[in-house]
């Protein structure tokens, strides 16, 4: 109310004391109010509101506004700190524009300001999550060339990001430098070693693996036991599989949820009609949940086993989910029959 008195004569610390205020309780509606009647004040961003702008907007992932705010501070001869590149570096992470955060990584270096060890971590993760082992390898040792020791989680990401580059041989590299170091293997990076074996079709290797951690003592988790579980139900080994999941019981756990996608295709495929549609029941219930490419293996499952009528029905759930079938799926549909590469 103060701001529109002309007697107060309202200036740019005015309207910077509430833009932070407000964007600090994350009312973005009226920090870009404040923000709107300030500019037809005739008063511009300072250095301050710009600051202020880019961390609220990389917190809310708008990184459209966050790269203006970010530029306002350049043009105004501003050097961000440490704070405002991480913030921007988040926010392209966030993004899903890694490459433009490493590039202010080295803006950073070239200014002798170190990026936080968070920032390194959050690379690191996004590029496990997507199989990009070189990234990942390289981010990692970016992260100990800045002084940051090799942890458990840094060398579990490792493996995870060989694992879904469908490489082996770094799957077994990273793991066994893992130990090398003094880390002892736990349920998630297990599970990954395991997942990097099916994918290689090496069961014996996988279970010498799993005797030789039990004879150190390892115990394994449900991480462990739904990977193995998954691979079981691929091989359509339906007492394995279910010997598994009595142990994932046994854990005092309830069973996680995708799971049930694996239980839904073995028992499909095995002709077993009232445990499929028991799963399938379950998965229907918590359809929201699903990936396109596990309705893609439900739908698969369910054709093959003959239960056509429901291979439509989660057909129609998957497209009124926003996902889009394969070609290949929509043609096993008309005809009733999974070609080979689908089986």
């Amino acid at each position: 109310m103060v701001l529109t008195e002309d007697s107060f004569q309202a200036n740019i610390s005015d309207y910077s004391r509430l833009i932070d205020m407000y964007a600090k309780e994350n009312r973005i509606d009226d920090t870009e109010r404040m923000l709107k009647k300030m500019n037809e004040n005739g008063l511009q961003p300072d250095a301050s509101i710009a600051n202020v702008m880019v961390h609220m907007y990389s917190k809310i992932g708008n990184l459209e506004r966050a790269e203006e705010a970010f530029k306002i501070l350049s043009s105004l001869g501003f050097q961000p700190d440490t704070r405002v590149y991480n913030s921007m570096i988040m926010a392209y992470i966030n993004a899903g524009e890694p490459t433009k955060g490493e590039t202010l990584m080295r803006q950073m270096e070239t200014r002798d300001i170190k990026p936080t060890k968070e920032i390194y971590m959050s690379l690191l993760r996004y590029y496990s999550q997507r199989g990009d082992i070189d990234r990942a390898s390289r981010t990692s040792s970016s992260l100990q060339f800045a002084g940051h020791p090799q942890t458990m989680e840094t060398c579990t990401l490792l493996i995870e990001a060989a694992a879904g580059a469908d490489d082996l041989d770094k799957v077994i590299f990273n793991f066994d430098h893992m130990v090398k170091l003094g880390h002892k293997p736990d349920d998630r990076c297990t599970a990954a070693m395991i997942r990097a074996y099916e994918k290689t079709n090496l069961l014996d290797k996988a279970l010498d693996l799993l005797m030789t951690l039990e004879k150190d003592g390892f115990e394994p988790g449900i991480v462990t036991y739904s990977v193995l579980l998954d691979w079981m139900a691929k091989m359509q080994l339906v007492d394995e599989a279910e010997q598994i999941l009595n142990k994932i019981a046994l854990l005092g756990e309830a069973p996680p949820f995708r799971v049930q996608v694996s239980l839904c295709d073995m028992y499909a495929r095995t002709k077993m009609e009232k445990k499929a549609l028991q799963t399938l029941g379950v998965l229907i219930a918590r359809k929201e949940e699903l990936r396109p490419n596990e309705f893609e293996r439900i739908i698969s499952g369910l054709i093959d086993g003959g239960f056509l009528r429901d291979a439509e029905r989660m057909h129609g759930i998957m497209e009124a989910q926003g996902f889009k079938p394969s070609q290949q799926l929509n043609l096993a549909l008309k005809s009733g029959r999974l070609p080979l590469s689908m089986r």
